[in-house]
């Protein structure tokens, strides 16, 4: 098991190698949570993420041999980057092999960095074994992505620097998925104060660290769907498992829908861009997942690498929910000015149409009646029920598609 020693040990050999992110504090946050909150903004790390720091440990205590002979690893994103960048960086060969499904701008990422990428198999699991494969067959060095304890170590550098940045720090929110960056932050957290609270958060789809706690032993999980796809870890570490164990206060979990909700609200009303792993520590606050209440919290933002087409469906399926997009089908007599006398309440309203069907065919509409489909950009949900109600006492029979 790592200790504070190793961590403070990995900072020093890391440097500047990496970039001090901010800890910005949020009114906003601080309101809807109920604590002091701090933003830990690992998303500004030049690949978008924390993984660099354990890599770049990592990479650094290799021994001369190992740099001479190259490293690989298995990923299907975050860690792949950062280990693809530092190689490059260190002038040390890497090779990356990702599932076959990894998104596009990933494995053009990796590439770009400078790593041979190999897409191979369906899954993490799949890739990580022709990873071992590889690793044999070309004498490289594997990089865990992270059950290493020099990648733990170099995670843990963050907790030191949240020291400095935040005195008087007594919570910290992290989002788990292997255990590296939860276990070496809260090593260097409760080794420094073992008065500040741990907390952990997993996808409840595949919730691997809190099922391998409760069983004292790692437990593969079978894989499953999610959007926080970076702490998608079906099996927690061997080597993070008892770090969690001894440090960690509380394990809590969030649902795909509370992380997409998290990741708007953040994009809004805080200007920073994160990805699913990396916004599941803010859902689990803002849903009252935790037991934290008045405290001086920080919030771990892991990574920002999310897909912008991914992203835009998130906002659009986020202002449905807010009553911001609405889409109203309602019938009104097929004549001349029918569809004008339905646009002219809404513009009264001061609703703003982003779309419009009208339709005479479909629907079981009655001869001499259409159905007139409309998108519309309101205020929120009270204004949207404002125009719904307007539109009902003009007569307009009418039912909100979700």
């Amino acid at each position: 098991m790592i200790t504070l020693a190793d961590i403070q040990a990995a900072r020093k050999t890391i440097g500047d190698s990496v970039f001090l992110s901010p800890c910005a504090y949020s009114e906003t946050f601080s309101r809807l949570t109920g604590n002091k909150i701090f933003f830990k903004l690992e998303n500004l790390q030049m690949t978008g993420s924390f993984k660099e720091r354990g890599a770049v440990n990592k990479l650094l205590s290799l021994t001369p041999a190992e740099r001479q002979g190259g490293v690989v690893t298995a990923s299907a994103g975050n860690h792949a980057q950062g280990v693809a960048y530092h190689a490059t960086r260190l002038g040390i060969r890497s090779k990356i092999c990702m599932p076959v499904g990894t998104a596009l701008i990933k494995v053009s990422s990796t590439r770009s960095y400078g790593a041979e990428v190999v897409l191979v198999g369906n899954n993490f699991d799949e890739a990580s074994e022709a990873a071992r494969q590889i690793q044999k067959a070309e004498n490289l060095t594997y990089v865990h992505a992270f059950d290493d304890d020099a990648i733990i170590a170099g995670q843990g550098t963050i907790a030191l620097e949240l020291l400095e940045q935040q005195p008087g720090l007594e919570a910290i929110v992290v989002p788990i998925g292997g255990g590296g960056l939860i276990g070496g932050i809260a090593c260097a957290l409760k080794e420094t104060n073992p008065n500040i609270r741990i907390v952990g958060v997993e996808t409840a789809r595949i919730p691997s660290m809190k099922v391998a706690v409760a069983a004292h032993a790692p437990v593969t999980l079978p894989p499953a769907p999610t959007i926080g796809d970076g702490i998608a870890v079906r099996r927690a570490g061997d080597r993070t498992l008892p770090l969690v164990e001894k440090y960690v206060d509380e394990i809590v979990t969030v649902d795909d829908e509370e992380i997409a909700n998290a990741i708007l609200l953040l994009l809004e009303r805080e200007k920073t861009v994160a990805e699913g792993a990396g916004a599941a520590a803010s859902a689990a606050l803002l849903n009252h997942k935790t037991k934290l209440s008045n405290l001086k919290t920080a919030i771990i933002v892991s990574g920002g690498n999310i897909d912008v087409n991914f992203l835009s469906r998130i906002i659009e399926r986020g202002l449905v929910k807010d009553g911001r997009l609405i889409r109203l089908r309602l019938r009104a007599p097929d004549q001349p000015a029918a569809l004008h006398k339905v646009l002219g309440i809404i513009a009264e309203r001061r609703a703003n149409v982003m779309d419009v069907v009208h339709d005479r065919s479909h629907y079981g509409v009655n001869l001499g009646e259409t159905v007139i489909e409309l998108t519309l950009e309101t205020r929120g949900r009270d204004h949207a029920n404002e125009i719904i109600e307007t539109l009902q006492n003009s007569g307009y029979p009418i039912e909100q598609i979700s």
